[in-house]
């Protein structure tokens, strides 16, 4: 018997109750298991949905060393685990018959992962998303600041921020590529349950947006920030990224973070210059199962 061992539930209240504290004590690095569970918790289950999620936690010596969740739609996500670590979940979850679409971690976690999970199930990964992340040290407006100011978006601009939100998951190849006018597909977007907010000309057009979780464990992340393309070059996704996060420090945030693309450097070096500071490094890979796999 191997000393540590992964304990797993489908009782998602039960798991807080356990792993909370834990998810809590690194909110940044924590951030998307946060997010995600409460979601899952809130939103309750789905009669619609084939399997309920799983929830893992990882125990050694009186101690939670890390968490696996695994959504409805397939999607695991995992805190850091070592190499042996990873490769003992894959084996685990193989054997028990678990088939997720793909696997979210810091990038050695999701590396080590999807390299078991093939070793031991043959099912082929492919990287698909890489990432930074960042987190808010000492906010910092940026100068020269656009004239303009924020304002947050209620119910009459849900068409507005509909369309701006297709329009980010078409610029940075998003999937999967759904209608979300859809009251439905919306709901249950990741966009769905963000707080958006706008910067606004003097006029009142609206130029650039930016959106947030609703505060969990002391953290908030900012997601997504979006400018379309003829109104950049002006300051305007600056200017709405430090609106929101100063919101998220109002609300007692201790932690606010984001995600970036490391082919943009453009993006990291505004991030950076008002305040943001690279904390890790994330990694996406999903699975291609075979028939044989699948079923």
């Amino acid at each position: 018997m191997l000393p540590d061992d992964w304990q797993l539930s489908e009782d998602v209240d039960d798991f807080l109750a356990r792993a909370g504290d834990f998810l809590r004590s690194r909110p940044a690095l924590h951030n998307t298991p946060l997010t995600d569970i409460e979601r899952l918790r809130t939103r309750g289950a789905d009669a619609h949905e084939a399997e309920g999620p799983v929830f893992g936690r990882l125990e050694s010596g009186g101690e939670i060393r890390a968490i696996f969740y695994r959504t409805p739609r397939g999607r695991l996500g995992l805190t850091p685990l070592s190499g042996e670590q990873a490769d003992d979940l894959a084996a685990h979850l193989a054997d028990l018959g678990h088939s997720p679409s793909n696997v979210i971690a810091d990038q050695d976690t999701a590396t080590a992962f999807a390299e078991a999970w093939q070793k031991h199930t043959g099912a082929a990964p492919e990287l698909f998303w890489r990432t930074h992340l960042y987190r808010l040290g000492t906010l910092t407006s940026p100068r020269p600041r656009p004239d303009g100011q924020g304002r947050t978006a209620g119910g009459e601009d849900h068409e507005q921020v509909v369309r701006w939100c297709r329009e980010f998951c078409v610029e940075v190849g998003e999937q999967p590529s759904i209608d979300l006018i859809d009251a439905g597909a919306w709901a249950e977007s990741r966009f769905g349950d963000r707080h958006f907010t706008f910067w606004e000309t003097p006029d009142g057009t609206p130029v650039s947006m930016a959106a947030a979780t609703s505060l969990v464990g002391g953290m908030v992340r900012v997601d997504p920030v979006y400018t379309p393309a003829h109104a950049r070059g002006h300051g305007y996704a600056g200017a709405v990224t430090v609106e929101v996060s100063r919101a998220a420090l109002a609300a007692g945030a201790t932690d606010v973070v984001l995600f970036t693309d490391p082919a943009n450097p453009t993006s990291n070096a505004l991030y950076q210059r008002i305040g943001y500071v690279r904390v890790a490094d994330f990694a996406g890979y999903k699975f291609s199962y075979s028939a044989q796999e699948a079923g």
